[in-house]
């Protein structure tokens, strides 16, 4: 087996093929999509930006981290099935971003692309057997049956493919989250890439991670271009196919729980937003301006500084995941805490209305208008004040004025006296 310094090699070697090739290729992304009107209009009030921008982006994503998966696929066949699924789901988003599909037929397609995956044999064949339920095999994990096993990697691709692409709401959001849990995800396999065999699979993490930064220039606000689905799509699988694959689920509670931890961000931003909905009698499905961005946009941070905040929470839970795996238990729960803190700061407003129901289904819209009345209020007040420093400034300057009239009559009239004495 190739020692550390190969496969640290092969890391530099992919992260740098990733990022060059994606930055060099994400302006001709950019030329396409002027020339077929793959442009992302702001026809309604859910869009952030202002003006059309090209959302054809994903395709410097795509060509960049395709480029360096290509080393660690020699490396491990499941590899090349993941970039098979990669190509599939990165078509079905283009067709989206081209024609505008239905979302049941999206829906549709996704879970025929996991089913050919999980034929292909990325699956998910057990779960750490916390409840002690009978069954278990000699490592304490809980084996699944085939259709058991079918369904919970179907629900587990399609679902953290849909998490990432509701993130892409923000300039640079999706993007440089997914880098960030692609990297905490690609350490985690580097730490027991040796002893377990899992350094291919960290090898694909950092092309996949390596595609966004090369892509987050064109991207970060102000945006020049859009990942579009296709770029959404793609990484959200890919984040989902990569963790089935890692060797590390041999390590029973360890393999359970870090993808969730690292994806925990997304995945509560979507099941937040589905029971949202479901509160609201609204479609799972349907769009809405309730996501963690929206709050924080909502709440006057724009759009660098929510995404910033974001990026501090999915990287604090990206370090929560390396805590776990190398089983340190209670710095990792105090650094969650830390992050559903945040996460619980974003959601409830300043002034929240009575009930956990009302919370949850209060529209940023009204958050929206009460920020903007409350930063009128304060602009009012801080200009009255100005007004009265200025008054008070002018006040003085007139009693000193004064003053110094007097001192100089006084000096005047003491030199008169003198004179006359004389």
């Amino acid at each position: 087996m190739p020692g550390v310094n190969y496969f640290l090699s092969r890391i530099i070697e992919v992260m740098l093929i990733s990022v060059v090739v994606a930055f060099v290729t994400t302006p001709f992304s950019i030329r396409i999509a002027n020339r077929f009107g793959i442009i992302d209009k702001p026809k309604d009030e859910r869009r952030v930006h202002k003006k059309p921008i090209p959302r054809f982006g994903g395709m410097g994503i795509f060509i960049g981290s395709m480029a360096g998966l290509i080393i660690p696929a020699g490396l491990n066949h499941k590899i090349e099935v993941a970039m098979l699924g990669g190509l599939l789901m990165y078509g079905l988003g283009v067709i989206d971003d081209i024609f505008d599909i239905k979302p049941l037929i999206k829906f549709g397609g996704q879970v025929l692309i996991a089913s050919l995956v999980y034929a292909l044999g990325i699956r998910i064949t057990f779960i750490s057997n916390f409840l002690e339920l009978p069954g278990a095999d000699s490592h304490a994990n809980l084996l699944l049956g085939t259709g058991v096993g079918y369904i919970i990697t179907v629900l587990w691709i399609v679902g953290i493919t849909n998490a990432v692409n509701l993130m892409d709401g923000l300039d640079g959001l999706a993007a440089g989250s997914t880098a960030i849990m692609a990297l905490s995800l690609a350490y985690v396999a580097y730490i027991h890439g040796m002893r377990i065999g899992s350094m291919p699979v960290c090898i694909a993490l950092v092309a996949v991670a390596g595609g966004c930064i090369g892509f987050l220039p064109y991207n970060f606000s102000p945006a020049k271009t859009f990942m579009g689905d296709g770029g959404a799509l793609y990484l959200g699988y890919m984040i989902a196919v990569l963790s089935v694959i890692s060797p590390l689920k041999q390590a029973t509670f360890v393999g359970a729980i870090i993808p969730m931890l690292t994806l925990a961000v997304p995945i509560f931003d979507t099941l937040f937003a589905m029971l949202r909905r479901a509160l609201k009698h609204e479609s799972i499905m349907s769009a809405d301006k309730g996501h963690l961005h929206h709050h924080l946009m909502a709440a006057g941070f724009g759009q660098r500084r929510s995404v910033l905040i974001i990026y501090g929470i999915v990287g604090i839970m990206g370090i929560v995941a390396v805590l776990i795996s190398r089983e340190l238990y209670k710095d990792a729960f105090f650094l969650f805490l830390i992050a559903l803190l945040y996460l619980c700061i974003i959601i409830v407003p300043k002034r929240p209305k009575k009930g956990i129901k009302r919370i949850i289904t209060q529209d940023t819209s009204e958050l929206e208008k009460e920020y903007f009345a409350e930063y009128l209020n304060y602009e009012r007040e801080r200009r009255k004040a100005l007004r009265e420093a200025a008054k008070a400034a002018v006040d003085a300057e007139e009693q000193e004025a004064e003053k110094a009239e007097e001192k100089a009559e006084e000096n005047e009239k003491r030199s008169g006296d003198e004179t006359q004495q004389q």
